[in-house]
């Protein structure tokens, strides 16, 4: 069964077993579609309102996005459990002769690859739906602000777990200038995601005095 379709018990203890996968970046980008998910709540709550009537197709607009996001994301947590089964199937190749390690070492370097790209496509929807949130935090329906906050947490904690399994993959990789490309995207992503939550951050605060 696809981890997608699994339940909230079934997958939560799909990840407590002792398999290494599902781990981080599965759970880091399940993070990212309960993000996605608020969002879409706040919008439907905003919609039909006529204090907000003046935002109506812009909710319109947030809500089939964060619909799309949301199902992206969690295709991204069954995707991030198959990077990480390539490496390990690719760990297993045969290395007894000098062309076996030759094959061994390129499957092995197009895994790595293939299993840090993954949450950098995660890392990246997080840091969108973060790039969002400032926007429905003054234009969505206030009685969701806990919800909206809750949404910045979820989106920060999938955009950290997700930079998390970039950088460890990326450090495995043997090409300098990928390995390179990669970290200085995370560091990136990192910086402009930790000030898009504090702004976040600091309006939900600011309205729960």
């Amino acid at each position: 069964m696809a981890l997608k379709d699994m339940d909230l018990r079934e997958f939560g203890l799909e990840v407590a077993s002792s398999s290494p996968a599902p781990g981080g970046g599965s759970v880091a980008a399940y993070a990212g579609t309960q993000g996605y998910a608020l969002v879409a709540m706040v919008c439907r709550l905003t919609m039909g309102k006529e204090k907000f009537a003046a935002v109506q197709d812009e909710m319109k607009s947030l809500l089939d996005t964060a619909q799309m996001k949301q199902e992206l994301l969690l295709s991204l947590v069954d995707e991030d459990t198959e990077g990480f089964n390539s490496v390990m199937e690719a760990l297993g190749l045969p290395k007894q002769s000098e062309e076996e390690k030759s094959l061994r070492r390129e499957a092995l370097e197009k895994a790595t690859l293939k299993a840090a790209e993954i949450p950098l496509r995660t890392a990246r929807e997080c840091f969108s739906g973060l790039r969002l949130l400032p926007g429905l935090l003054d234009k969505g329906n206030s009685n969701a602000l806990s919800d909206m906050g809750v949404a910045a947490l979820m989106f920060k904690a999938g955009l950290e777990g997700a930079l998390y399994n970039v950088q460890i993959n990326a450090l495995g990789l043997k090409a300098a200038d990928k390995r390179e490309e990669l970290l200085a995207e995370c560091q990136t992503l990192r910086q402009e995601g930790n000030l898009l939550f504090e702004e976040c951050q600091s309006k939900v605060l600011e309205r729960l005095q």
